[in-house]
């Protein structure tokens, strides 16, 4: 995760580089169960309105969470499918909070009503997010669901109304690129507090709708309006949040933004980003699916390390007998292409990994979906 507005406030208020501070642990996604009422186009779960297999049950979730904790995972992002559908979300997000977890709830918020929003606020969630994908019709036609914008809106008041940290998650392509002025107006007007602004990533039913990823001219665009927005309100003194995941080139997009535009900060702000370092999927984030499969993040469903039914995830998590956490893990990465050529490797590390495997079958290759130009690596 890239996180614009925290660049920005150093941007205007420089802090001496200090030590880097790992976390003493993976932030985990976990997806707790498969099952959506919603058939979402870039879905990379590819869920549907429907129970699925050898889901793990929720006595084996606390076991699970236990050794989590023993293993100073940090953050908890519970996620679906819908997870609101799970018949125990209560008890397991109360759990977690209890147990010292920060935990985030991810939804498509259609399932947030008058019925539901007291327990919703009573587990103390330190952060909902509402997948937004535009205004209107084209919410409902990626949502493949008539009304589902309205019903997604009306779960993000309740929330917000009700002091839970709320946020707008977008994930753009080419079909709904246009509208992310007016969601970014949308946010200002509900005074919601975070925007996530998601590359598509090709995994899933994402990987099936690749051909619809943003031209490479439309990414700096959307990055520009970013940057703008979320230096605008650090200036205005509003604690917004401004962050972008699924493309890690976002980083060295900012030094060459900075570089334009505060070229006086440029030096001091390619060392921060370095100190950042770019995709750290299968170091400090982590994915664990509805069966309990592991995997280097959300995105390699495709790709299996260990199953926690088997063998505890601090075990698989530290294995590095398996090539692809062997070559995720390693510092620096050895990448060929473009990625390996880039002087700016050590901002990006190499983006995301999953996209050169699935379009080159090498998850080594250059990432694709890097839309810096030749002269910007080099």
């Amino acid at each position: 995760m890239f996180r614009i507005s925290q660049f920005m406030q150093e941007l205007l208020d420089p802090k001496p580089l200090g030590p880097k501070r790992n976390p003493p642990g993976p932030v985990v996604i976990w997806n707790l169960i498969r099952r959506c009422n919603l058939t979402c186009k870039h879905c990379y779960s590819i869920s549907a309105d429907t129970d699925f297999p050898n889901e793990l049950s929720t006595e084996q979730m606390f076991a699970v969470m236990d050794d989590l904790k023993r293993f100073r995972v940090p953050v908890l992002i519970l996620s679906g499918g819908e997870p609101l559908l799970h018949p125990d979300i209560f008890d397991i997000a109360q759990r977690a909070k209890a147990m010292g977890f920060y935990t985030a709830l991810s939804s498509n918020g259609t399932l947030i009503d008058e019925h539901n929003i007291e327990p919703i606020a009573a587990v103390g969630f330190d952060y909902l997010g509402i997948s937004i994908d535009g205004i209107g019709e084209t919410h409902d036609r990626f949502r493949r669901k008539e009304g589902a914008f309205e019903a997604a809106m009306r779960g993000l008041r309740l929330c917000r109304d009700r002091g839970i940290k709320v946020g707008l998650r977008f994930t753009m392509t080419q079909d709904n690129a246009t509208e992310l002025p007016q969601l970014l107006h949308l946010m200002e007007m509900e005074k919601i507090d975070k925007f996530y602004f998601s590359h598509l990533n090709y995994a899933g039913r994402g990987n099936k709708n690749r051909k619809d990823d943003v031209f490479l001219n439309t990414t700096r665009w959307a990055m520009d309006l970013l940057f703008e927005r979320a230096l605008a309100d650090v200036r205005n003194g509003r604690h917004t949040e401004f962050v972008t995941g699924n493309n890690d080139a976002d980083g060295v997009y900012m030094l060459h933004w900075v570089r334009a535009h505060y070229p006086e900060q440029a030096s001091h702000m390619r060392d921060k980003l370095a100190q950042w370092g770019g995709n750290s999927s299968g170091v400090n984030v982590a994915n664990i699916d509805n069966q309990g499969n592991v995997h280097p993040d959300t995105m390699w469903w495709n790709y299996n390390l260990g199953n926690v039914k088997k063998r505890p995830f601090s075990e698989i998590w530290m294995d590095t007998s398996d090539p692809i956490m062997a070559g995720l893990k390693a510092q620096p990465r050895t990448l060929g292409g473009r990625c390996g050529r880039c002087v700016h490797f050590d901002i990006c590390a190499g983006n995301t990994r999953v996209r050169a495997l699935q379009l080159t079958g090498d998850a080594w290759a250059e990432d694709p979906a890097c839309y810096l130009t030749d002269e910007e690596i080099s």
